[in-house]
């Protein structure tokens, strides 16, 4: 799963790294988490690539209540065009969660008590430029004369090698070349997109435990990061 992530870049850095047309400002923060406004990347019907602010938490659009978006931060890539949460959303309105790395709790290891508390590490791009995390997003509203409530999630899958031993999951990477693909509106059929939904190559990522601090809900700053051990990654296969 992902339940943290960092949004340390500026609006300008989406403008040109994912060749926006319009971007709504936002702030950087070390520690979002489910139900907060996020940047988010996608196509509009008139075919331009825009960067909006989401409520991070799917309501679909049949939800009766929005409170459903807490329990559909992310979505799991096996059976996500099936699922009825994610269906539609999977095959009519996928976007992108630029996202500078992410928070993941590894478990205590053999030997060490049940209650031991869990070690938050920290997971970033090896080259320091944001990571596209794969999402999809929904518009909801309860009745005509109310605004309408953009929100998305996170689509996750099974981990690559730098995560296996941290998390058994881990979000959805996609590389700058299949940005398009995914983010097609006349694109629907889920045998050109399931491709995509894997784990990334290990060697994109780097790794390094932080505090514990990272944790509270309402712990921020840039010391969120700081590396507890010097940070870990796989080197490329020769």
């Amino acid at each position: 799963m992902c339940g943290r992530y960092v949004v340390a870049y500026d609006p300008e850095t989406l403008v040109s790294g994912f060749s926006l047309t319009r971007v709504v400002p936002f702030p950087k923060r070390w520690n979002v988490a489910p139900q907060s406004p996020v940047p988010v990347v996608h196509e509009t019907r008139e075919g331009e690539r825009v960067a909006e602010l989401m409520r991070w938490g799917l309501v679909p659009h049949w939800a009766k209540e929005a409170t459903i978006g807490h329990k559909l931060n992310n979505a799991r890539a096996e059976g996500v065009f099936d699922k009825p949460s994610f269906r539609q959303a999977a095959r009519r309105r996928r976007c992108l969660l630029p996202a500078s790395g992410f928070y993941e709790w590894q478990a205590a290891g053999p030997g060490l008590p049940a209650k031991t508390p869990r070690q938050p590490w920290y997971i970033s791009a090896a080259d320091g430029a944001p990571l596209a995390m794969a999402g999809l997003f929904e518009a909801w509203r309860p009745s005509v004369d109310v605004d309408w409530l953009l929100t998305c999630c996170i689509i996750t899958t099974e981990p690559n090698g730098l995560m296996a031993p941290i998390h058994d999951r881990m979000p959805v990477f996609l590389a700058a070349q299949d940005w398009a693909a995914w983010l097609s509106r006349s694109t629907q059929d889920a045998t050109e997109l399931t491709p995509l939904l894997r784990p990334c190559p290990p060697e994109w990522l780097r790794a390094w435990p932080v505090s514990r601090a990272v944790s509270r809900g309402t712990a921020e700053g840039e010391a969120l990061i700081e590396p507890l051990i010097a940070p870990q990654s796989v080197a490329p296969a020769a």
